[in-house]
């Protein structure tokens, strides 16, 4: 299963192993996690496995640094949002991403199409993306500013259903909801407008 989803921050210490163990223990007893590589200053990838040991998904936390691998890794995910849109939104992320300093990598596997494995997924990546200064991106779909709203067109043409997104006015974010299938609304956000008939509006100063 090739699809992948990141956590990237601006922090450079991470969550311990036993703590994102006991998020799968509090919400997900079915799943559990194990080291798959550690290094001096700790885990460096892990197994999220099911009930029936089928996989779920690795982790790799990936330190950002001049010439390490993960800083390769934003890069190519720069490379790839080049055409992208908003273009503010594509402006903000340069920035933002020249400060990243860790990269929680997600590569699903298998045991990711059940509803629980694809729930563990997301109980360990919202527990590391609430732990502050992070956005996140996904494979396919694009980049979050750090409130968690989608601000990065990266979806295919075929994309449909409520989303929760932003875009900038003024240095500040404006978040909705709107329906990635209509195009008239798909076409106002590209453009890094706020889409008519959208609902759940708020302004940040």
């Amino acid at each position: 299963m090739d699809y992948c989803t990141r956590v990237l921050t601006k922090r450079e210490d991470w969550p311990e192993f036993e703590e994102l163990a006991t998020v799968l223990r509090d919400g997900h007893p079915y799943c559990r996690l194990s080291i798959e590589s550690e290094g001096d200053e700790g885990w460096e990838s892990l197994l999220l496995a099911g009930e029936d040991e089928a996989e779920i998904a690795i982790l790799e936390r990936l330190p950002v640094f001049s010439g390490s691998i993960g800083e390769d890794e934003v890069a190519d995910l720069l490379e790839d949002a080049r055409d992208a849109r908003p273009e503010s939104a594509l402006a903000w992320i340069e920035e933002y991403l020249d400060e990243v300093r860790t990269l929680y990598l997600f590569r699903s596997l298998y045991g990711a199409n059940t509803e629980e494995g694809s729930a563990a997924i997301h109980a360990l990546r919202h527990f590391i993306w609430e732990r502050g200064e992070a956005i996140l991106q996904a494979d396919h779909e694009g980049f979050t500013n750090e409130e968690g709203h989608h601000i990065l067109w990266q979806f295919a043409e075929t994309v449909s259903g409520p989303w929760s997104m932003a875009v900038l006015e003024d240095d500040s974010w404006a978040s909705f909801t709107m329906d990635l299938g209509d195009p008239e609304q798909r076409e106002f956000f590209l453009n890094g407008e706020v889409p008519p008939d959208v609902t759940h509006l708020q302004r940040r100063g």
